[in-house]
Formats: structure tokens, sequence, C-alpha cells
């Protein structure tokens, strides 16, 4: 996502002070603050210009609420009697991690479920604490002199700990890539269900809601911001894992009490075939302390950009199919390479909004005062790919020719072809060389004693196929998860380059 507010246009801005963030909370106490919404500000910049709106606002409100998987919670459950330093601890039979002292552990949202994977995770744990449900906690231990106990089950509720401490090291991406899929064949992704050639596009984020777009250098937003965080009151406490600021892709660590929340803005979530995450909902207030904030809280849908990406290339880089607005994502349909195509959001737009809201009422009520950071988020940090100490095997570096034919070509034509040529697919091809579909030595076999002639009737036209650029392991799982034995390997035109068999990573995995 790139937010367009150009650095030349804020320079133009006055940023002499024009208040205070002890002014701002006196305003709060005495119940005459001005607080907006960052939707509202944008109209409110647009209809009375910069000056006028920054000398009458004092707060911005933002809100964001969406799938936010690096998210969890430290839990402390007491000491049992006898005592148990717990080694692996279950909730729910959701393993949580335990590194640390006897009884804390740390329950992460992707987590799923030993006996119901990819439905139950770690963040529907958290919702039904929160939600003051009882939850089941099973733990072992090898046993020690001072903590003799081997075994422990029991039940507990939020009330029951002593600590619940809402921590997530990534929450509220200041920019997201939507996502699209250029394969043949339905994906199923952290970006949700992708429709095959294209077919869909999926995007995150709540665009001018957004809080980090609304203060994209950070100018306020540091290390003790105060923010809403799960419906209750929750802290910045520095910046997110993999925080990318110079590609502004900033992110924010928060921390703030579970036992203070509400399962309205903290949701378990299971995305099909990929596992479970945790909705969260987050607000950030940004006070309007000179011109430059008032105009950088104005930032608008159609002045937020993201690009479009390829997912189905299952790559680091993926291919930028084109780039788009918010208001045109917003707008539940976008061209793509000439079609238009429906757009989904995986953010409740509707939540973020409610958010801001809520975020508005608590400062206008006085129940809510900010807090200056102590210290901003880094702008300068260099966000590195994972260091790779060994070779990646992929597709184009195993494939083979293909042997080939036309769907004009009898089945007594293809039969000579497998025979002469040894092999046990032939790629059926059109005129150009693209994929049109596949014939095995066995469908031939079966004609023969069906005593068919006809080529076209045995070919089988749904192909499961590759691109060249996939790793290796990529092919294996296809040709198990379809149960096939081969797999042509194409171009992004369908133009047929190779092929690659179940006989070819044998060969390989028997380092042949």
């Amino acid at each position: 996502m790139k937010v367009k507010t150009p650095h030349a246009e804020l320079e133009k801005v006055d940023d002499k002070p024009i208040r205070s963030y002890d002014e701002i909370n006196e305003k709060i106490k005495r119940g005459d603050v001005i607080v907006v919404t960052a939707e509202e500000m944008v109209k409110i910049v647009e209809e009375e210009g910069v000056a006028k709106a920054a000398k009458e606002i004092d707060v911005v409100t933002t809100g964001t609420f969406g799938p936010m998987c690096s998210s969890g919670a430290f839990l402390n459950f007491g000491h049992a009697d006898p005592p148990i330093k717990m080694e692996r601890v279950w909730i729910n039979d959701v393993e949580a991690y335990h590194g640390g002292a006897a009884v804390d552990c740390y329950i992460g949202a992707t987590k799923m479920s030993q006996t119901n994977p990819f439905k139950y995770g770690g963040g529907h744990v958290i919702e039904d604490l929160v939600a003051g449900k009882e939850v089941e906690v099973r733990a072992i231990a090898y046993g020690t002199d001072c903590y003799p106990r081997t075994r422990i089950e029991t039940t507990v509720t939020i009330e029951d700990l002593n600590q619940a401490i809402l921590c997530n090291p990534r929450n509220a991406y200041q920019r997201y890539n939507a996502a699209t899929n250029g394969r043949d064949e339905v994906i199923y992704t952290y970006m949700g269900k992708l429709l095959p050639n294209y077919g869909n596009v999926t995007f995150s984020g709540s665009g001018c809601l957004n809080p980090l777009c609304n203060d994209p250098d950070y100018e306020t937003i540091g290390i003790g911001t105060r923010i809403f965080l799960g419906g209750g009151i929750g802290y910045i406490i520095g910046e997110g894992t993999q925080h990318n600021p110079r590609e502004q892709f900033g992110t924010l660590m928060v921390k703030g009490d579970l036992k203070k929340m509400s399962p309205r803005y903290l949701r378990g979530a299971a995305f099909t075939k990929y596992g479970t995450t945790m909705f969260v909902g987050v607000g950030v207030p940004i006070p309007i302390l000179n011109q430059r904030l008032a105009l950088k809280t104005a930032v608008s849908d159609d002045e937020i950009t993201t690009k479009i990406l390829d997912y189905g290339v299952p790559r680091l880089q993926r291919p930028v199919i084109r780039e788009v607005t918010y208001s045109e994502l917003k707008s539940g349909r976008v061209e793509l390479n000439g079609e238009t195509v429906k757009v989904s959001p995986l953010s409740s737009i509707s939540m973020a909004r409610e958010i801001a809201e809520t975020l508005k009422k608590w400062i206008e009520n006085g129940e809510f005062f900010l807090s200056a950071p102590v210290e901003r988020l880094p702008r300068d940090t260099v966000f590195k790919p994972m260091k790779m100490t060994k070779e990646v095997k992929y597709v184009k570096s195993f494939m083979r020719p293909a042997v080939t034919c036309r769907s004009s070509n009898s089945i007594e034509d293809v039969a000579k072809i497998i025979v002469s040529r040894s092999v046990n697919h032939v790629v059926v091809v059109d005129e150009e060389g693209k994929l049109e579909g596949i014939v095995t030595s066995f469908d031939i076999t079966r004609a023969v004693a069906e005593k068919k002639t006809n080529l076209a009737e045995i070919i089988t036209r749904k192909v499961i196929s590759i691109s060249p650029e996939e790793p290796i392991e990529v092919a294996s799982r296809k040709m198990k998860e379809h149960d096939i034995s081969a797999l042509p390997v194409i171009d992004e035109r369908k133009k047929v380059l190779g092929i690659i068999t179940s006989e070819d990573l044998s060969k390989l995995i028997g380092g042949e």
C-alpha cells in the first residue's frame, strides 16, 4: 500500500505546534475536546482546508479489524498443589508455547487444535477466554524435586488466571498487497480462497481508516502510545516484526490486559485449507499537533494504493498484476487483464468504522486520554529475507521435454508415440503449443480394450499443471493431492515447456 501524502506537499504545510498532548488531555477532562474519525477528517479538510481543520480538530481516530496471525496471549495459571513445571501444555487441545517459568505459557493465534485442526485454534481459545468460557487445560512435565507433579488436567476461566496479557508481535500493517490467482486451479491462502485464472481479488486493511496510513512517518506513533486494542485499552510497545518503513510496510507490536477486552473485537477464525488466525480490532488516536498531521490524517481511499499480486506463483517475489486504489477495492469490482472481477475484503470495514467511532466516544466521554510516545517507531529499519544456506530445487531444473500430440491424432497414432518414445504421458497441445490436455498409457490401453478410435474421447482436459519457477516440493504435493503421476510444465500463456513426472521426483529423492 502506498500512501500518497508526498513530503513535498507536507513541507508546504506549517508544522508549527498548535497544541500539545497536555492541552488535549485537559480538553478531554473538561469535556470540550473535538474528535473526528479519519473518514470524517477527509471531508472536513476537503471542505474547510488544512489550516482551519488543524485549528478546530484536536484528535482523529482510526481503526482496523482484520485477521492478524502474529497475535497471541501470555497466560499465568498460578501454581498447583503439588506444583508442576509444565513441559508441554494444551488449552482446548491447542498446544501453547512453554519455554518460560513453570506455569507461564504463550498461546498463539495460528496454532491449530490437535483434534479439530483447520477449524479451531489459538485465536478461538483467546476468544473463548475473553468471552468468559471455561477452557480445558492439560499439561505434562518431567518432574523435579521442587516440581514433582508430572501431569495435570483442569478447567479454568479467564478469572482463574493471574495474568492474561494479549501481546501481538505484529499487528496493523501499514501496507498490504491485494491477491489474485493466475493458476488454472483454485488455491487457498492466508488471503482467502482465490479463484483460477484471475477470477477474483481479495484485500486486507481499512484504507483511509488504517492507523499507520494516517501517520505514515510515525510522528505521533511509538512506544507508549495508548490505543484501542481488542475492545480495551492497550499500548504500542514497539515496531512489529517485519517492520519495513522504507517500503511503507510499517507494523506495530502491541499489548493489553486481555481481561478487560471484548470477544466482539477478538475473534478466532479459520481459513479453508490454510489454518487458523484471529481477527483483532486496533484503533490509534492521532493528535492534531500541527497542520502537517491534519494533512496526513486527511488521506483518502483515492490516494492510498496497493499492488495486486499473483499468489498463484508460490515465490517470495510474486508478479505484480497492477496497482489499484482502495476506492477501487472497496467498490467491490476491479478491472484485471481486461475483465471486471469481484473483490472481497478480508478485513471488516464496518468494524473498522465501529472501532474509530468507539474510540472517538471514549475520548469525548473522558474515558480515554492520549499518551505521547517515549520513542518513535524506527524509520530506517532494513527488512531482510531469510538467509538460505541450502540450495532450493525448482521444477525448471528437473523437467524434461514433453512428448506432445494434437487432438486430431488418432488413438493408434498416440499408442505408437508412447511405444516409440517409451513414455507414459503424452501432452496434447494446440497449434501454438498451448496446453489442451493429457493422455496416459493407461488411457490408451483402456481405449483399445473398449474399441475406441477417437482420441478426443479420452483426453483429460482439466489438467493439473505447474510453472518452471515452482519448487519441487510443490510438484510433489500436487501429484499427491490429485493422485496423478505427471505435471505438464507451462508458462504464463499456457505454452507447454516440458513435463515432470513422479519418476523424476523419485530419482531426485534417491539421489540419482
